[in-house]
This record gives structure tokens, C-alpha cells and sequence, in this order.
């Protein structure tokens, strides 16, 4: 893991699930995933959109030409456990495509239009987006 993302998680612990680096505020929650290859335990930052009972989270990694490795987790191991400001939820994670991803991508990119600009330096990959469901 990166120290960036080190010092994310550590921030978000620290003050509720608020991280000001970055500007990402209240908008994050950790995915702890299983690596799809190794089988070890993962915790990623991400940002999060509530949909109801449910997260919606984009797989954007900054417009990054490939998808981030938390994609693949999800992937195989798609029961998962998210850390929110209220505390662990177990979830499952489903991608969503067509017309409720293309909607789902739109909702994020009216809260942080910075979003479309990852979908331009990302090139041909459509960023994937997934809903967590709560277990």
C-alpha cells in the first residue's frame, strides 16, 4: 500500500471518517477486500456515494489507465467488510452496468466533477462502478 493511502486511512480513523488531505472530507470509506491472487487481507480508501441503504463506489484510480487493484478483490471476492464513520458493515459488492452504472457515474460526477475529467485521462476504460449492498 502506498504512503498516501496510509496516511488516508490513518487520517480517517483518526478524526471520525473526516479526511482533509486532498479534500476528500466526509465522502471516503475503507473497502477491506481479500487479494484476488493472494488471499491477504487489503484496506483501500475510496470514495463513496450513499444510495440509500447502499455505497456506491468508482474505480477510478485518478483516470489511471488500468483498473485499481481493489477492482480485482472485488472481483473474486465480492463479500467484503466496508469501515464507515459508523463503524464495519459487512457487504457484497455487485458491478453495475448499462443505464444504473451510467446513472450511478453521473451522480459522482455532479458531486465531484473532478470525475470526469479521470473518465477523459482513463482513455478507453470505462471506470467501473459498484454498489455495496449490506449483508
Amino acid at each position: 500500500m502506498s504512503s498516501f493511502n496510509d496516511q488516508i486511512i490513518q487520517e480517517f480513523r483518526a478524526n471520525g471518517g473526516h479526511v482533509e488531505t486532498a479534500g476528500f472530507g466526509d465522502k471516503l470509506i475503507l473497502l477491506h477486500t481479500r487479494g484476488a491472487r493472494t488471499g491477504e487481507e487489503r484496506v483501500a480508501p475510496t470514495m463513496a456515494l450513499r444510495d440509500e441503504d447502499s455505497w456506491v463506489v468508482y474505480a477510478s484510480k485518478a483516470g489511471a489507465p488500468e483498473h485499481p487493484a481493489w477492482y480485482f478483490n472485488l472481483i473474486e471476492n465480492p463479500d467484503i467488510t466496508i469501515e464507515t464513520p459508523q463503524g464495519l458493515v459487512d457487504v457484497t459488492a455487485h458491478e453495475l452496468h448499462g443505464d444504473e452504472r451510467d446513472a450511478a457515474w453521473n451522480q459522482v460526477v455532479a458531486v465531484a466533477p473532478g470525475f470526469a475529467d479521470y473518465q477523459v485521462k482513463a482513455g478507453e476504460r470505462v471506470i467501473p462502478v459498484f454498489r455495496l449492498t449490506p449483508r
